[in-house]
């Protein structure tokens, strides 16, 4: 696991999670700084129906069932989203939305 600490990773999640700054997001993109066991990461031992491990991104700590994908990249668009279009029935509408993504390494 040594070769994934210390690189930078852009992590999507399996559903929205609250950063530290009161956002929700879909994914975070950051610096991994290590992967733990539950009992390191929660300071106890998880029955067989939780997750077991858990991945530290920057400032936040991700459990290991939630991780959909793990993408190695240096660089990541974190702007806001400009001109998403949603499509319904009834025509689409335009707008603008903040980034999905997280900056963990932000301090």
């Amino acid at each position: 696991m040594k070769e994934f600490i210390n690189k930078k990773y852009l992590v999507t999640t399996n559903d929205w999670f609250v950063a530290p700054d009161g956002k929700q997001y879909k994914s975070a993109f950051g610096t991994i700084k290590n992967i733990y066991d539950d009992k390191r990461a929660l300071g106890i031992k998880t029955n067989e129906k939780s997750t077991n491990w858990y991945l530290e991104i920057g400032n936040t700590i991700i459990a290991g069932c939630q991780i959909h994908y793990a993408i190695r990249t240096d660089n990541v668009e974190l702007n806001n989203v400009d001109d998403c279009i949603w499509g319904s029935s009834n025509g689409a509408v335009k707008f603008n939305r903040s980034s999905v993504i997280y900056n963990a390494d932000e301090t």
